[in-house]
């Protein structure tokens, strides 16, 4: 399991991903969900993945290398898309012919689940940043104002943190605290999901990458805001008041 968000703020857009997979308790790996691909002053595509592992690599790799697109018999890549809507539709093409090749007869087999989820965000040349999610068919839907964040894998934990405290107002840097919570949130509560965290953070109009880095458990500044939220949490719950219904029948 894994779990990744991806949040749009008028600013930019920030992109958070754990690296835990594992195929049961005794078998635990880390692997790399959030790839970039970028050329400065140009573009910036960030792609968090969640799902079969074999598929989710093998998109990957047809972004970075490139494949025949049936239609035009060009070859495309990350870095041709003229648009984010264009590099939403490759990546669902890539899911596609990755999907076939890890399971041509498009069944499970052996109990092996094939099934994905990604989440697509960035900007290219004079365009306005974007985030999709695209799914297993390759289909995708794209965040916007009102719904300003997306989620892909092991997402109920840290839903309700992203619901009550980021808006597509909020600052660029309070989006990142807050996608911070909710994935230390969603590692407090399930064991699929763990450290190190990789965080991308691309601000509007720069065409590069503001932050990339991994978080792991020796971050001071993560600790600190584990504890930090723990102590909220507690003092939050001690200053309401005591629910009033004792003795009180019916």
């Amino acid at each position: 399991m894994t779990y990744c968000c991806g949040i749009l703020v008028r600013d930019g857009l920030v992109l958070i991903a754990d690296t835990r997979t594992n195929a049961g308790l005794d078998n635990i790996a880390t692997f790399r969900k959030l790839h970039v691909f970028e050329k400065p002053g140009e573009r910036v595509l960030m792609l968090a993945t969640a799902g079969n592992l074999s598929v989710t690599q093998g998109v990957v790799n047809f972004l970075n290398e490139g494949f025949e697109n049936p239609e035009t018999g060009e070859i495309e890549s990350a870095m041709t898309a003229q648009t984010m809507l264009q590099a939403a539709h490759l990546v669902g093409r890539a899911v596609r012919r990755s999907l076939q090749e890890a399971s041509p007869s498009g069944e499970q087999a052996s109990g092996v689940s094939f099934d994905v989820s990604l989440l697509l965000g960035g900007q290219i040349g004079g365009g306005a940043p974007r985030l999709f999610m695209i799914y297993t068919a390759g289909n995708a839907i794209e965040c916007t104002p009102d719904t300003n964040y997306l989620q892909i894998g092991e997402h109920k934990y840290g839903k309700p943190i992203l619901d009550r405290a980021v808006n597509y107002e909020s600052d660029l840097y309070d989006a990142l605290k807050i996608g911070l919570i909710s994935m230390d949130s969603t590692i407090r509560s399930n064991l699929s999901v763990g450290l190190p965290i990789d965080i991308a953070l691309l601000r509007r109009g720069d065409m590069k990458l503001e932050v990339s880095t991994r978080i792991d458990a020796n971050d001071e500044y993560f600790r600190d805001l584990r504890e930090s939220w723990s102590k909220a949490l507690r003092a939050a719950h001690m200053a309401i008041p005591a629910p009033p219904y004792r003795g009180r029948e019916p």
